[in-house]
């Protein structure tokens, strides 16, 4: 069956007409606090016409970047299908932030349209042209899906961190934020953690751990990933290949046993403990990152340090680390990661309140005595240094870990 060009400019513009009025009235929702019920089909009909009106013009001249008329096309079918009220709410109640709304929802639309229907002619498709449509469609979903699951969690919380009690109890579900309270009502629960609950310590012991842990996995790792990816020795496969079977061991199996032997040493209840167990959870994947880009340097130039009369300590600390520094970031920031949020140890190894890391402080949030809002507003102090710090970093991260995967 052979389908045409209309066909699926309309079904694709139904979908991003329905699901961009969708994201905009629950975002509506959440950030005035009005109950807005999107008119989904009405914004599908406007849709379908805008796509239909683009890819036309696109046919017509060659192009599909004049805008303009496709998007007044589909303002006009939302307005009339839905009598001027495209989120069920009389234009009176939030005028500003319904008409940022329509608006971004007309941007929204014309947006995805014009990724998903770049150069579909109105007439038949072949099915190659069919699948690429269905691909850039399918991506889209993807990437809104995702989009929503990251950010509502994460605006949630921060809404949240910024009420009061008193608002918190009058309504739950109500998102939205009264900035005409000034600031220092608006960020009273992150001033209390820090004078009342003790949370500038935790920051600085998870820190301390978070970068002690760093530099322990590199000592360890980075004379490790060298020796299994340059020196010859019996075993050397085997433990190249079996450095990650430890992450076979669920953490919950190991925390027990560990609880008691760390209980015999005097170890438990405090960083030293830490300090051992994560190291030797990050030491593995570390080993497993760096060794893949250490077979990727050329061996010619260890050489030539070696017949300059360099040691191996020499021709590590000179030559080999200097080109590796953008794994050596990569493999911090991760294992940096891993430390700032692990829980379970911490959790289980850690009593005493001076020396909560982070994690183990926000759940000592998480009873009847403390305020809601304290809570959350613990998690996102929690959460928002190290998503700083892995948007810096990212691209370290993202070169280290595909060095070494073609040659090795």
């Amino acid at each position: 069956m052979a389908y045409s060009g209309t066909l699926i400019s309309l079904i694709c513009g139904a979908i991003w007409g329905a699901i961009s009025m969708l994201v905009t009235g629950v975002t509506l929702t959440l950030v005035t606090g009005e109950v807005a019920v999107p008119q989904v089909g009405a914004a599908a009909l406007a849709g379908a016409l805008h796509a239909l009106v683009m890819v036309w013009r696109g046919s017509s001249r060659g192009s599909l970047s004049d805008h303009p008329v496709p998007l007044l096309v589909a303002f006009v079918v939302l307005l009339a299908a839905t009598f001027a009220a495209p989120f069920t709410l009389s234009f009176e109640v939030v005028p500003v932030f319904q008409a940022a709304a329509l608006l971004v929802f007309l941007l929204a639309l014309g947006f995805a349209n014009a990724l998903c229907l770049k150069g579909v002619p109105l007439t038949s498709m072949s099915r190659y042209d069919r699948e690429i449509v269905y691909i850039r469609v399918l991506k889209g979903l993807g990437f809104v899906m995702f989009t929503i699951l990251v950010a509502l969690p994460f605006y949630v919380m921060v809404m949240t961190s910024l009420k009061s009690q008193q608002q918190l109890l009058a309504n739950p579900l109500d998102l939205s934020i009264d900035v005409s309270q000034g600031l220092v009502s608006l960020f009273r629960s992150y001033v209390e953690l820090f004078t009342k609950y003790n949370f500038g310590t935790y920051l600085l012991v998870s820190g301390f751990v978070s970068v002690a842990t760093v530099l322990l996995t590199l000592i360890f790792s980075v004379p490790g990933a060298y020796a299994v990816s340059r020196l010859r020795f019996p075993g050397r496969a085997f433990l190249s290949r079996s450095v990650l079977l430890i992450y076979m061991v669920p953490a919950i199996v190991l925390v027990i046993p560990l609880y008691a032997v760390f209980s015999q040493l005097g170890l438990r209840n405090s960083l030293t403990g830490l300090l051992i167990v994560y190291p030797a959870t990050t030491i593995p994947v570390a080993l497993y990152m760096l060794q893949g880009y250490f077979r990727g340097l050329p061996a010619e130039l260890e050489e030539a340090g070696l017949m300059d009369g360099l040691s191996r300590i020499g021709v590590i600390m000179k030559i080999t680390l200097p080109l590796s520094l953008p794994a050596l970031a990569s493999v911090s920031l991760y294992v940096f990661m891993i430390a700032w949020n692990e829980f379970l140890f911490a959790f289980m190894f850690l009593d005493n309140p001076d020396i909560f890391t982070l994690s183990r402080g926000v759940v000592a949030l998480n009873s009847s005595e403390v305020p809601r809002q304290h809570l959350m507003a613990g998690a996102v102090i929690a959460t928002v240094p190290v998503l700083f710090i892995f948007l810096w970093f990212e691209r370290f991260l993202v070169q280290g870990l595909t060095a070494g995967s073609v040659k090795g």
